[in-house]
């Protein structure tokens, strides 16, 4: 049995985030993450970030990973199990980990889950074909893999996600036939939406997947439009040639390991899905786990990082570590959140918010 102050569930930037913060404090971290490599969706941006100074405005997901990959470097007291998944947490406070073939159990006087969220997709016919993917899929392929996923490729999806595929796609020498969006209007910022119309990029509102088809693999696909009912509408169809067809259809929080440890959750559809019930401070019902990121509520990777930063301050806090600038950086998370979320953009994140809020925090 391993003994820690606090484990982290997830090393995307709300895990590395609150690993650092927690550690500065003093606290032991163990920080888990299932793949073999740190860093989650940051490793896959390569457009630059929003926001202040603070929220790393003007660098890109990747060099923003490997900023905070170094600083974790330099903190002794964190211990970082790669290839690590939680399998269960348990009344008796014990963890449950597979590291490769082996299994181990940990007890953490603190549990940080920071698991992200998974892509959605679409029910539509032939939509098991080779050539239709999720935009993370394809973001891997391009940025991590350096493999192009296609020649020609179909955008579902015009939020912000949606967008910015697009576009990297477009870097990535390949043809964007066009974006179709099942709502009445685009839902990305329209620095992003501009942007990929100047390049010749059609958006089209309104309109669905109606059939994939092709032998072996994607050759084309048939959209159509939808009514106000959201139905599709018959004679509306158009055909695109393409041997790409990208899925940006949102995503839903992972929230399995909390649905088991007995957190009270909430379909809070603003936020993704299953959403836990949480304090101002990121402390669900259940006394020693705290959530941050996708986990907690589907937004962007600045508001994750900053929800990190808050849980690893909130939980060493609860474990009695202190430091001098603790105060500050508290309340400088509490404001770059409240920031964040100002905009007319954020105003349906703040509503889902509103369903799941417990009462005090620190």
């Amino acid at each position: 049995m391993r003994q820690t102050d606090i484990a982290i569930i997830g090393a995307g930037p709300a895990g590395l985030m609150a690993a650092i913060q927690a550690a500065e404090m003093g606290a032991q971290v163990l920080l888990l993450e299932r793949a073999n490599e740190l860093g989650g969706q940051l490793i896959k941006q390569t457009h630059k970030f929003f926001g202040s100074r603070e929220e790393y405005a003007g660098e890109r997901g990747f060099e923003i990973a490997h900023k905070l990959m170094d600083q974790l470097a330099q903190l002794s007291n964190v211990t970082i199990w790669k290839n690590a998944s939680a399998l269960g947490y348990y009344p008796d406070g014990v963890l449950s980990v597979k590291q490769g073939n082996s299994f181990c159990l940990i007890k953490p006087k603190k549990l940080i889950v920071a698991t992200g969220a998974s892509e959605k997709t679409l029910a539509f016919p032939n939509n098991d074909l080779p050539g239709i993917y999720g935009a993370g899929a394809v973001q891997t392929l391009m940025n991590v893999c350096g493999v192009k996923p296609a020649e020609r490729v179909l955008m579902v999806g015009a939020g912000n996600i949606g967008v910015i595929v697009a576009y990297q796609l477009l870097q990535a020498g390949v043809e964007v036939a066009a974006i179709i969006e099942a709502a009445p209007k685009i839902g990305a910022y329209w620095v992003h939406a501009s942007k990929i119309q100047r390049c010749g990029v059609p958006i089209y509102t309104g309109h669905t997947i109606k059939r994939a088809y092709g032998a072996d693999q994607l050759s084309g696909v048939t959209v159509c439009q939808l009514d106000e009912k959201w139905a599709q509408m018959p004679g509306t169809e158009r055909d695109f040639a393409v041997d790409g067809l990208c899925l940006a259809v949102g995503l839903s929080p992972l929230t399995e390991l909390l649905w088991q440890a007995g957190c009270k959750m909430e379909f809070v559809p603003e936020l993704g899905g299953y959403v836990p019930w949480r304090n101002a401070d990121l402390l669900t019902t259940h006394h020693n786990i705290y959530v941050a990121g996708d986990v907690a509520g589907v937004e962007e990777a600045s508001a994750a990082m900053v929800e990190g930063k808050l849980a690893g301050l909130a939980a060493a806090f609860a474990l009695r570590y202190q430091s001098e600038n603790f105060a500050a950086l508290y309340h400088e998370a509490k404001s770059q959140l409240n920031a964040l979320r100002s905009g007319p953009v954020s105003a349906k994140v703040c509503n889902g918010l509103c369903k799941v809020m417990l009462g005090e925090a620190i």
